[in-house]
């Protein structure tokens, strides 16, 4: 009896193959004179609009500046997120309290805050920073809410029976079961968060890479614009790889994790 073996290709090589077929495509289309190569130009020129600004301070500065707003608003909607979910939960009566504030002010977009933020704050990281919380801590409330939700019912009343207090409860019980919810906020927060600095940078125009894609569309700069947005999708990318290793690395206990390594 002969045992067939399967060949399966990496996941990381089907995605590296599919950014090859979309730079292959933004190059294709214009030469090929589908569209206007002004308005779009070659994948080629977009990556030497980008090479002279690799070596220019201010592209870094820019990045850098991105990344701070990013991982500032992120840092507080995660903490801030993390306590209002586990005091909602755990607090008798607060859920019910809290439900209806929360389920209006969810829905509102975070760009719809952009006037208030403006007259506020100016165009400065602070307005940028408004909308990043915003956005980001809803990601981290709800999972935590459903975190707290899911604790088993007779350990929660095992530790109740204890007489444990309520920090004790919540660390003991409530933390540990709600883990997973928590860590799958943070990684939904960190995609929100950075879409959100961007946007920030790009309507408010406080400093950043938002900033300097505002001023390549001035400048006419078209091939810099298109090459600004790869830098965001490879920062979108990197963010989402760095966080699910996070995941994988907190939850290595977790049945869902120990199932996807052993895949």
């Amino acid at each position: 009896m002969t045992t067939r073996t399967t060949f399966r290709v990496p996941g990381w090589a089907l995605g590296l193959a599919g950014v090859a077929v979309l730079l292959l495509v933004l190059q294709v289309l214009p030469v090929a004179g589908v569209v206007d190569r002004r308005f779009l130009p070659p994948a080629t020129e977009m990556f030497q609009a980008l090479s002279s600004w690799f070596v220019s301070p201010q592209f870094w500065t820019a990045l850098g500046q991105t990344l701070t707003t990013w991982i500032t608003g992120l840092a507080i909607a995660f903490v801030a997120g993390t306590v209002l979910g586990i005091l909602i939960g755990e607090i008798p009566g607060l859920r019910a309290l809290t439900a209806s504030t929360i389920e209006f002010l969810r829905p509102v977009p975070s760009v719809a805050l952009v006037p208030l933020v403006v007259i506020l704050y100016g165009p400065t990281m602070q307005s940028t920073l408004i909308l990043v919380v915003y956005a980001s801590i809803w990601q981290v409330l709800l999972q935590v809410l459903a975190g707290v939700g899911s604790v088993d019912p007779v350990a929660d009343d095992t530790a109740r029976s204890y007489r444990f207090g309520l920090l004790t409860r919540i660390r003991t019980v409530t933390l540990p079961s709600s883990l997973p919810y928590v860590i799958t906020g943070l990684r939904l927060a960190a995609t929100v968060a950075l879409i959100l600095t961007l946007t920030g940078e790009l309507l408010i125009g406080t400093p950043g890479l938002g900033s300097l894609l505002l001023i390549a569309r001035a400048s006419g700069q078209y091939a810099l614009i298109y090459g600004l947005v790869l830098v965001a999708g490879a920062l979108g990318l990197a963010v989402n790889l760095v966080f699910r290793q996070i995941e994988r690395w907190t939850l290595f206990w977790h049945p869902s994790i120990r199932g996807e390594v052993a895949a």
